[in-house]
């Protein structure tokens, strides 16, 4: 992702009822094409009327008239009401549309976005708050992601060497950890603010960072593109969740850095985006163990087949396209 702060923030706002406040809840499919879709909060207008309710939607530039169109087919009720579009300080508009979220429970993990907000007795409690990093556990994308991790872990499975290509507030990587603490663990993103932001993270989790077992590893590259990551390969899981193109793209370089009969996780694919996903990563001998949908989202489990005659190659082949330039993590 790029800095937020160094683009033009942008705001509309529409009245809304809480019933359509409520189906806006998560990540909207309609916007999910889009290069930088907007953040969607709502809230009450009016303390004293549950009824009357608002929808601000944060854009990264000034939101084209077929964005405002968009919007406004989510909340019907607002009629021919005028949207009042503004652009906002030069300030951090993701920060500042993420405050206050509710804490995220999935399988086993309880992601809370605020100090106040209290853990929640029995799960792995992780404080992933606001930033300018996407990745604090209230995506579809990536609560399927811990959800499918929980799984994994409660079937049996065990890693030794993990990657999370994409790891935005290092949330995935961190979740791994704590599932199989003597792995290896290698998480990136191409936004170097997103690797600063899980270096704090790790901080305030008390996850330990290093280049050694039971630690976090953390390294700003396109795709795989850096010595040290296809130097710690190969991995035995790997996690991506990003985007459907960027997915398809990666898909070579990722495949050639799993050992075999090693796992990948994708997510950050809408549910009409899986048949192509699934297309480009079998082509690289990968076969679904697993699929999980949360509304449009699907998280894909996969398993590498095993290659007779094959060895892993002592150095990465760029053809195999290991940047994604443009892509981050969701």
């Amino acid at each position: 992702m790029t800095d937020a702060a160094s683009v033009q923030s942008w705001k509309v706002t529409l009245p809304c009822t809480r019933v359509e406040a409520e189906a806006l809840a998560g990540e909207i499919a309609a916007f999910a094409m889009m290069d930088k879709p907007p953040v969607l909060m709502t809230s009450e207008a009016e303390p004293d009327n549950e009824d009357s309710w608002r929808l601000d939607a944060f854009f990264e530039g000034k939101p084209s008239t077929a964005a405002v169109k968009l919007l406004r087919t989510l909340v019907p009720s607002a009629g021919a009401t005028k949207p009042v579009i503004e652009q906002l300080p030069d300030e951090d508009w993701v920060t500042m549309s993420q405050q206050g979220l509710e804490p995220v429970t999935a399988g086993r993990f309880h992601v809370r976005n605020l100090p106040g907000d209290p853990e929640l007795p029995g799960h792995v409690n992780f404080l992933i708050g606001a930033s300018r990093a996407f990745g604090t556990g209230q995506h579809e994308t990536t609560s399927g992601c811990l959800m499918m991790l929980d799984r994994m872990r409660r079937i049996g499975m065990r890693f030794g060497n993990v990657a999370d290509i994409g790891t935005g507030t290092g949330l995935l990587a961190f979740a791994a950890l704590s599932l199989w603490p003597r792995a290896y663990a290698t998480a990136s993103d191409i936004d170097p603010v997103a690797v600063e932001i899980s270096a704090e993270n790790a901080l305030a989790n008390n996850v330990p960072l290093g280049a050694g077992a039971g630690q976090a590893a953390l390294f700003t590259a396109a795709g795989v593109d850096h010595p040290a990551i296809i130097g710690r390969a190969p991995y035995d899981l790997l996690i991506a969740n990003i985007l459907a193109g960027p997915l398809i793209e990666l898909a070579p370089s990722l495949c050639a850095l799993v050992e075999e009969g090693g796992t990948i996780v994708l997510a950050g694919l809408l549910k009409e985006q899986a048949d192509a996903v699934l297309a480009a990563y079998r082509a690289q001998g990968m076969r679904l163990a697993e699929r999980s949908d949360r509304a449009d989202w699907p998280t894909l489990r996969l398993r590498k087949r095993p290659r007779i005659g094959w060895k892993r190659p002592l150095r990465f082949d760029r053809t195999e396209r290991g940047e994604a330039w443009g892509f981050g993590s969701i």
